[in-house]
């Protein structure tokens, strides 16, 4: 199990962007969790939506990239996973400014 972080991290990264890329084909509000859409009423629930779903497909990305540091190092693959989550949660917030 050497590479078994690496292997755990890409299953997950792959069924994060599994559900945003029905998101984005669906644009079905319906799919999110009860409690996320109790709290957000959004004017456009399709725009909203989609929008959501390309911010869920980019924080999908940290484990991805952590998954291929973690082939080479698994301390740098936790630093990776923290930076670029933190950076990929900041952007995703820019995106979602626009959307009402």
């Amino acid at each position: 199990m050497e590479y078994g972080y690496s292997i755990l991290m890409g299953i997950f990264s792959a069924a994060i962007l599994i559900y945003a890329g029905l998101m984005a084909l669906t644009k079905d509000y319906e799919m999110l969790p009860v409690r996320a859409r109790q709290s957000v009423k959004p004017e456009d629930p399709k725009k909203y939506t989609a929008q959501l779903s390309k911010v869920i497909a980019l924080v999908a990305a940290s484990p991805a990239l952590s998954a291929l540091t973690g082939l080479w190092n698994m301390i740098a693959a936790v630093v990776v996973l923290i930076v670029t989550m933190i950076v990929f949660i900041w952007i995703g917030v820019r995106i979602m400014r626009d959307v009402k």
